[in-house]
């Protein structure tokens, strides 16, 4: 039996979070602070069993809530979040397979082949994200019918976007929405994790998602899934860095605006491609924030020295998320800046550790993987940091 709140029911509207840079699960702002995702068991069990080392590298973990789809009187669809209170019967859990089925919308188009990341132009979008950035999105059927533009390519080929916000998790919520209306009623509940907003202090969040690790199949994953991950890491810089660029946004000063990349942009990138991706990652248009190497290396090297004390523990397909402000910190008084970076580690739905439930695999020692790929990101960055 499924227990379905009343249409009347208080709530908070969820907005998409435009700073979503990749993955493939819908991220949705629950408030300034807090963000909100589509529960999976394993993530959950993770961020609750954390270890305290790791907490300072991951974001902070606030529980758990229920959403639901909601339609007013004029056919507009919302969803809206409850807060988890006890005993209120089943709820629908994401599992990978959910996962799996919202990437297939994700991927479907007209013609049959991937919807690429573009500017979405929409006059009423565009208009009513200078009030609100969801509200648009959710008060029309964009989400669901709207024709995408081409991108812009740059002298290189490569494409970009170029606009005042990130249009990957628009993308992620309108494949969200889509599920969501074509296999669930509409006052279905389903459980959401809580988690800290990890970009909520910044002005112009700088956002770069590394996809971790020379391995990105969980122990559960099929046959066919298993090979399709192994493709696409020997294909990529995943097999020889131990990482591969999943999502960036850097805020351009000159132009005001974010320069947005995506994950199949990382996917073609080459060695050398991705120390060049990685130099534009810390351009801001008009100068390259040299300030910034230094800090992000003193926390890539804290965040090592905590993954090579974790045994057991594999972190199959996580993110590791570098941030930055693209709004220039003014001088102190003493004639210095305050130079604020962030470095989190995130998804975590094929994370395994030994004691974690129903696990048929458990391992020795620390990532190697996870540890390689840091290990290259460190002299990656150092080599820039020598040839400023």
């Amino acid at each position: 039996m499924v227990v379905q709140d009343s249409a009347d029911a208080p709530g908070v509207p969820l907005e998409p979070f435009l700073h979503q840079v990749g993955g493939h699960l819908s991220v949705m702002k629950y408030d300034e602070h807090t963000v909100c995702k589509p529960l999976i068991s394993r993530e959950q069990r993770f961020y609750e069993s954390l270890p305290l080392a790791m907490k300072r590298f991951t974001p902070q973990y606030k529980g758990t809530i229920t959403v639901h789809l909601r339609k007013d009187s004029r056919g507009h669809l919302s969803l809206v979040a409850s807060p988890l209170t006890e005993n209120r019967g089943p709820f629908t859990v994401s599992t990978e397979s959910a996962a799996v089925a919202i990437w297939q919308t994700l991927q479907q188009s007209p013609g049959g082949g991937a919807l690429p990341l573009t500017q979405w132009q929409h006059p009423q979008l565009v208009h009513s994200l200078k009030e609100s950035p969801a509200t648009a999105l959710l008060r029309s059927e964009l989400h669901l019918k709207a024709q995408v533009p081409s991108l812009v390519e740059d002298a290189n080929g490569n494409l970009m976007e170029k606009g005042s916000f990130n249009p990957w998790g628009l993308r992620c919520h309108r494949a969200h929405l889509h599920r969501l209306c074509a296999e669930y009623p509409e006052n279905q509940r389903h459980r959401f994790l809580l988690l800290e907003n990890v970009v909520s202090q910044y002005k112009h969040p700088c956002i770069l998602d590394l996809k971790m690790g020379t391995r990105q199949h969980g122990d559960d994953a099929s046959e066919e899934k298993k090979a399709r991950h192994m493709r696409k890491c020997a294909q990529s810089t995943s097999a020889h860095l131990g990482m591969r660029i999943c999502g960036m946004q850097v805020y351009q000063s000159d132009k005001k605006h974010f320069l947005c990349k995506d994950k199949y942009y990382g996917r073609k990138l080459s060695v050398e491609g991705f120390r060049q991706a990685l130099y534009q990652f810390l351009h801001d248009g008009t100068r390259f924030r040299t300030e910034l190497l230094e800090p992000i290396q003193r926390q890539l090297q804290a965040l090592l020295s905590v993954i090579r004390s974790q045994s057991s523990y594999r972190f199959y397909s996580s993110s590791l998320l570098i941030i930055y402000d693209g709004q220039e910190t003014p001088q102190t008084p003493h004639g210095s800046n305050v130079i604020k970076v962030d470095v989190r580690m995130i998804d975590f739905a094929h994370t395994t550790y030994k004691g974690s439930w129903n696990e048929h695999t458990t391992y020795d020692g620390p990532d190697p993987g996870y540890i390689f790929g840091l290990e290259n990101l460190i002299q990656i960055l150092q080599g820039i940091h020598e040839g400023q």
